[in-house]
């Protein structure tokens, strides 16, 4: 997992006041626009993103394959979070061939968590039985990349105690 602001700063500036530049042409290849929100870091203020490209093994994500990941219980986002997944060549959201949206939220009130109050996120060309509420959708043959958003970030996201578990290979 990385995030998407190199050094935590909207302006992309480093300790010694430089711009940047390679962190900020890396940010906006898949985003177009910044806003200083995205990138303060105030408990319960803004949003945060994490964001993924490959798998636990270090493999670059397959529209294939079927992946999961677990969010330990106590998700630090006070309003709401999502996973979004985007399309590595359009830079767009992913486009599905199917009417779902590519992504999964806590708004939608769908979402099931685990017994131990973590929740397990699934992503493939098909949702594994049971598991619809929980998956996001890809595309067979296509790549893709995922951003955890996180709506009113709590503490434990900024001081690193949570952190989202890898994505893993399921088949």
């Amino acid at each position: 997992w990385f995030t998407a602001f190199p050094g935590g700063s909207h302006e992309f500036l480093t300790e010694s006041g430089a711009r940047d530049l390679d962190a900020r042409t890396m940010f906006h290849y898949p985003y177009t626009a910044v806003t200083p929100a995205m990138a303060v870091q105030i408990v319960g203020i803004g949003s945060q993103y994490g964001c993924i490209t490959v798998d636990a093994d270090g493999n670059y994500l397959d529209g294939s394959r079927t992946y999961s990941v677990t969010l330990p219980a106590g998700i630090p986002a006070k309003d709401f979070w999502s996973f979004v997944n985007y399309d590595p060549q359009t830079r767009s959201i992913l486009q599905t061939p199917t009417t779902a949206q590519p992504s999964v939220s806590s708004q939608s009130g769908e979402v099931q968590a685990n017994d131990d109050g973590s929740v397990t996120v699934w992503f493939g060309p098909e949702p594994p039985p049971g598991k619809a509420s929980n998956w996001v959708p890809t595309v067979p043959g296509k790549g893709w990349f995922t951003v955890l958003r996180l709506y009113g970030p709590l503490e434990p996201w900024f001081d690193k105690s949570w952190r989202p578990g890898e994505i893993e290979l399921v088949d």
